[in-house]
Parts: C-alpha cells; structure tokens; sequence
C-alpha cells in the first residue's frame, strides 16, 4: 500500500485513517481491491478487529463503485449502516471496517463541452482510456438469493452479515475460476456475463463456452447449500438464476492493460425476466431459445422441460427451457461420463 502525497481531487480514491496518519490510495487501474488484516490485501490494515480477507472495493460499469463485505466477521459499515449486500458507493461515504476508518471520493464527471474538448486532447491515445462498444453474442447469467427480505427480518444482522458476505465473497471467486466477472449486483442478485469469440461464419458458441456457464451456475448452487451447512440459517438459502444467449452491444472501459466490460440490450432484460419467471414456475433455472440451441445435446441429455411465460415488458408470451438444479447437475454427470 503506498502513500499518495499528491493531489488526488481529480481521481477516485480513498483516505484511511491509521496510526500512522491518513493514507491517500487511489482506487484506478484495476477493476477490484481488497482490504483485510492478511498482507495479501490489495490494501492491507493494521488492525486487530479486522477479518484477514475483510471487504472489497469493486468498480462495475463506467464509473460506480461498490463495497462488498467478504464474510467479514465483525462487518463492514458504510455512513454507519452494516453492510450486508454490496452497497453502491457516492462521494464522501464514510466506511468502517473492523475499527479502521476510511473515506471515499469520486470526482464527479463535469460533462459541459469545454470539459470534453480539454479531455479530449489530454487522451490522444484512444487505447489508454477508451470506451469501445461493439456487438457480440454474450451469455448472460442473473442468480438471485431467495426470499432474502425474511432472511433480513429473521436472522441477527451480525451472522446475516456474515453469511451474506460469504455467499459474495465465494460467487465471485467462482465467476472468475470460470472465465466471467460479476458485471452487476442489483441488491441480493448478481449478473455475470460470457463473451463468445465466434468462429469466422459461425454462429455457435462453442461447447467448452457454454460448459463454462452451466458449470459456473451449478458450482454457485452447490456453494449456497454448503453454507446451510455452516450458518444457522431460519429456512434452506436458495438460489434461483436466469440464463439467456444473444447479440449485445458489449462495451470495453478502463486502460488497455486493465479493460472492463459491460453488456447493454434485450439480451442482457431477458436474463432477468426469464430469472423472475422460475418464482411464478416454481422451479430453479429458466433459460432461452438461444441459450438451450447452443447447449451441447440439449435434446438428448438437458432435462428441462419447455415452458410459455409471459415476461415482463414483452408482448407475446416467451419460449423457455426451465427445471431445477438437480436436473442441471444430472446433465453436467452426463457430460463428464462421456
């Protein structure tokens, strides 16, 4: 962790307060930094009460950037409110970790035209902070944790904090071992998005792509099962995701060295919706058309069964392919025994 003597008024940062003084850290060239008591920290703290893997500053999009709690055990607060889901951050938050104080700052963007001209000509090199979109077939994968309103209303918010941490902590560590990122969290869900590089007049996704999805989402079900195992919990901690296939506008932020995606479009509204519908189908997993045509022999070993559902905001009812995790890791025993 260094010190950032130097003006920083123009870039995210935070400042920690220590024994030591206040430290500076700007929060750019990466997309992610965690802060715990182990000196494998991105930012490591000098502070007993601290967990060793303690909480998470993770940019998503263009420019938000949010706090995660890792499973912390004597939590994370921002503005003294205990964090339990990731909490999107504004200019000025104050965080607690443990009994180490922070302070975070983002400049706000100024959009007037003198503001982009001046910009402009300071970044000639486009590869150096651009913004690239580009249309591409994306899967996209939405996971919600179930009926987490009553968990809020049952549990202590000191072992829900925890148990919630974790589950956040372990998804994302799982998105990345299969070659994703967690693109959004939208409350008690994330959105996790796979770019397929198609070859030259093809239109299919190839199968280990695909393989990477369903094994990711499956590896997400077993996880939130084992923490059943490990917290008190009222009632089972259940998942339910929505998995859907199609050509977006992806769009490339960041450094050339350190890039970050997001997916805009219908694709990435219908992974959501079709995530809603298994509530109303009471079932586990809802994927599209698309989805099920590039599932390596869908027909023969994928045991979902096709459903009409209205989704919100479409016209007409939806095809969809819809069934629980158990059928999902039936399918994937299959895949690895042939």
């Amino acid at each position: 962790m260094s010190q950032l003597p130097t003006d920083l008024d123009d870039k995210t940062h935070i400042v920690l307060h220590g024994s030591k003084g206040a430290m500076h850290i700007a929060l750019v060239d990466a997309y992610s930094w965690t802060l715990g008591r182990g000196s494998e920290n991105d930012i490591p703290l000098s502070d007993k009460c601290a967990s060793r893997n303690h909480a998470m500053f993770q940019t998503v999009g263009e420019s938000s950037y949010f706090l995660i709690d890792l499973g912390s055990r004597n939590g994370s607060f921002v503005n003294g409110r205990r964090v339990t889901i990731p909490v999107s951050l504004k200019n000025g938050d104050r965080i607690t970790l443990g009994e180490t104080n922070l302070e975070f700052y983002c400049p706000e963007i100024i959009t007037s035209p003198d503001n982009i001209t001046s910009r402009n000509e300071e970044n000639t090199d486009a590869a150096a902070t651009a913004m690239l979109h580009k249309r591409q077939l994306i899967t996209v994968l939405v996971v919600d944790i179930r009926d987490f309103t009553k968990l809020t209303q049952q549990m202590d918010e000191h072992i829900l904090s925890e148990a919630i941490g974790t589950w956040f902590r372990l998804a994302g560590e799982i998105i990345d071992r299969h070659g994703s990122w967690v693109d959004k969290y939208i409350g008690d869900a994330v959105m996790t998005v796979w770019i397929h590089e198609m070859a030259k007049g093809s239109d299919t996704v190839a199968t280990q792509d695909m393989l990477k999805v369903y094994r990711a989402l499956h590896e997400l079900y077993e996880m939130s099962n084992q923490l059943n195992q490990q917290f008190n919990f009222p009632f089972q901690l259940r998942v339910g995701a929505g998995v859907n296939t199609g050509y977006a506008m992806v769009g490339q932020m960041g450094t050339s060295e350190h890039p970050d995606y997001t997916a805009l479009g219908d694709t990435v509204n219908a992974a959501f919706r079709l995530e809603s519908s298994t509530k109303q189908l009471g079932l586990d997993v809802a994927i599209g058309s698309a989805t099920y045509g590039n599932t390596p022999y869908a027909a023969v070993l994928l045991p979902l069964k096709q459903y009409s559902v209205d989704l919100k905001g479409y016209n007409a009812p939806t095809i969809t392919y819809a069934g629980t995790f158990k059928e999902l890791g039936t399918y994937i025993e299959k895949l690895d025994a042939d």
